[in-house]
């Protein structure tokens, strides 16, 4: 510069820690602006770009214009300095204020995920709804679910210690869509547990469909395979709705629920529906679809809906059964319409009862049982019970 040769200090560096040189451009650069100029940018207060962009050359006055680049307390190159800071401060780290969560909140974490997957299963095993019409805090009935976890922490003290007011706010498991989740995260795993009792074995399905209460159709599919002690089972594995029954329709659906287990379609060895022309059609049925796919997959006619349309076909020609069942149809919507029929039907079968008891045409035995004498006296040994309970513990018996 003129008759004078001059150049960037080594020395600056540690009067200014974010002074950053360039070799290439022989130029310096604020590395704390150069990674939060955005920022300012976004918020339109950008300063000048000679050390973010262009570089700063003037070295004869260089410390002089390096202090006024870093300005008052509040200019732009302290809050950027400022954000630097925050940025290198590994404690305000969301991963840091994740990992520092303490044991004791992990133990309480597991203790509530605990209780409210045994309530979900006990509520799967039985078949209840999860539910309730009111689930507010005045409710006196929260459905099933809620009342369930209530019981737990009236009878578990950790539970109670982790549950509903002493839990996180945004941690109380009691949420609708959380219930859900918690429902699709046990089928999940229970279908995974059939899948891993299959051993990649070969398995026919057996399909039937239906409408719903909602009057939506709903297929249901059940997997029938050999599992490894050699043992023929069959597992249910769920109910898709289908929009339309027509055999392609359910080809679709069928081969949708098969992929989501991770099962494949090249396994099936065998298919069984009932008689409806669009399940078992020659020419466009469902099974037909199938086979000419996976010509492996032979077809069975369900021997339930066989051994239905026997039975039909029997009722009907003979006359006495179609009488009795005519009766017997006639007797359960008629005495079935009225709790006083029902009342005085039970009142007459236990006067029967006791009458029969009376005269010793029955007798009781273990449990709920009445046994029929035919002929002479029964080989079984009469219960030291009086007629009398006798009678109260079988009123309800045919």
């Amino acid at each position: 510069m003129g008759e004078s040769n001059r150049r960037f200090l080594v020395k600056w560096f540690d009067s200014f820690v974010w002074l950053e040189y360039s070799k290439e451009k022989d130029a310096a650069f604020c590395l704390h602006c150069y990674l939060f100029k955005c920022v300012f940018d976004k918020q339109g207060k950008a300063g000048s770009d000679v050390f973010t962009e262009k570089g700063f050359k003037n070295w004869r006055k260089g410390p002089e214009n390096f202090r006024d680049h870093v300005g008052q307390v509040g200019s732009l190159h302290n809050k950027a300095t400022q954000h630097c800071t925050d940025l290198m401060n590994q404690k305000q780290h969301v991963e840091t204020i994740v990992i520092k969560q303490t044991d004791q909140a992990r133990i309480n974490y597991r203790i509530l995920l605990t209780a409210a997957l045994d309530c979900t299963r006990y509520l799967l095993r039985q078949g209840l709804p999860f539910r309730g019409h009111d689930e507010s805090e005045t409710s006196s009935n929260k459905g099933n679910y809620v009342e369930l976890l209530q019981f737990l922490a009236y009878h578990d003290e950790k539970v109670h210690a982790v549950v509903f007011e002493n839990a996180p706010k945004n941690l109380k498991y009691i949420a609708p869509k959380i219930q859900k989740e918690l429902v699709n995260s046990c089928a999940a795993e229970t279908i995974d547990a059939i899948i891993s009792d299959m051993d990649d074995a070969f398995f026919s399905i057996l399909v039937d469909e239906s409408r719903d209460v909602s009057i939506r159709e709903q297929m249901a599919v059940v997997l029938r395979y050999v599992n490894k002690k050699g043992q023929v089972i069959e597992r249910f594995v769920g109910v898709q709705y289908v929009s339309d029954t027509t055999s392609s329709k359910l080809k679709e659906a069928i081969e949708q629920l098969i992929s989501s287990t991770n099962l494949s379609m090249s396994r099936l060895r065998g298919q069984g529906y009932d008689g409806a022309s669009n399940m078992r059609g020659e020419l466009n049925g469902l099974k037909t679809q199938i086979l000419r796919e996976y010509p492996q997959a032979y077809y069975v006619h369900c021997f339930a809906h066989q051994l239905q349309l026997a039975l039909v076909a029997v009722a009907k020609g003979n006359e006495n059964i179609a009488t009795f069942f005519t009766t017997a149809s006639s007797v359960v919507n008629i005495i079935g319409a009225s709790c006083k029929r029902r009342d005085a039907l039970r009142e007459q079968q236990q006067k029967d009862i006791m009458k029969a008891l009376e005269i010793d045409d029955l007798e009781t035995g273990q449990g709920n049982k009445i046994f029929q004498r035919v002929g002479g006296k029964s080989s079984r040994a009469k219960s030291a019970s009086a007629p009398q309970e006798a009678c109260q513990e079988n009123q309800f018996q045919t």
